[in-house]
């Protein structure tokens, strides 16, 4: 796998360093990033990167720089964790919220954060500036259209008052032929990570190693998938399976690389965030 650095240390705060104090020092965030053969070097330009845009302050404790998340970023960190881990699961009730936007053709970079925006909430695009959501997310539309005074954002219900219309207007805000075989694909690549004891029993680096790889796989779904409800799924979708899939994975692989990331660090890790027992109880 190639290694992004920047992913790497943003995932590392998310799972891990953030449960510690939310700041670490520079020799000890390069001795993490060494375990996926990241230079210091590298590692430096990076979090120079993300210090530049906000995402860290720096403060020197003798010759040690040590690198804090900002509470804004922290935030931001917080609801992206969020979107892993608490899936969204809400009852069919027959209605869309949709978003309408018009800019300014000399505002294309508002327009370009619009549609960023829009699609981070889990909307699909209708057409060139209507976004479709299956959940109540009015208040986020709104919050969305006050960041861009420049843009007139609609936020409104919608309903055909046909599932199997509703249906065919999910298949075309999404490709759900591609998401659903990504799913598969990713549930064919860790079935066999699957396994309590074998996990329980490997070496912190390995753990954590293996659990980076897991968490950089499955964000790639973040975007794409509306967590469309049961009435609007197509037929053996295969989105729960593999989200339940990655938990439990996650979950066993956490203690040896959580022990390993704490072995560096010199500070205990407190408890991160898991899977949503909801959904893993409704389906036992």
């Amino acid at each position: 796998m190639h290694w992004k650095p920047r992913a790497l240390i943003l995932d590392l705060f998310g799972d891990y360093l953030r449960y510690a104090g939310s700041e670490v020092r520079l020799a000890d965030i390069t001795e993490l990033l060494a375990v996926f053969d990241i230079e210091p070097a590298t590692v430096r330009v990076n979090l120079s990167r993300l210090r530049k845009e906000g995402w860290f302050t720096t403060r020197r404790v003798g010759r040690e720089t040590v690198y804090a998340l900002t509470p804004h970023m922290l935030e931001i960190l917080n609801e992206g964790r969020e979107r892993i881990f608490h899936r969204r699961s809400e009852e069919w009730e027959g209605r869309w919220t949709m978003a309408i936007y018009q800019v300014p053709e000399a505002d294309r970079a508002v327009r370009e954060q619009l549609r960023k925006q829009l699609a981070w909430h889990g909307f699909g695009q209708l057409s060139p500036s209507t976004w479709l959501s299956p959940h109540d997310l009015m208040a986020e539309v709104r919050e969305i259209g006050a960041e861009y005074p420049s843009a007139k954002v609609d936020a409104l219900w919608c309903g055909t008052g046909n599932l199997q219309e509703d249906r065919d207007l999910a298949a075309r805000c999404w490709d759900l032929e591609q998401l659903g075989g990504d799913y598969q694909e990713f549930i064919r690549t860790y079935a066999t990570s699957d396994n309590e004891v074998l996990n329980a029993g490997k070496e912190g680096r390995t753990a954590l190693i293996e659990r980076m790889h897991l968490i950089g796989d499955f964000r790639r779904f973040l975007f794409r998938d509306p967590y469309l409800p049961r009435e609007l799924q197509p037929g053996g979708w295969p989105s729960d399976e593999a989200y339940l899939l990655f938990g439990a994975v996650h979950r066993q692989l956490g203690p040896a690389a959580t022990e390993f990331v704490s072995g560096v660090i010199g500070e205990p890790v407190g408890p991160g965030l898991e899977v949503t027992t909801e959904l893993a109880r409704s389906h036992a």
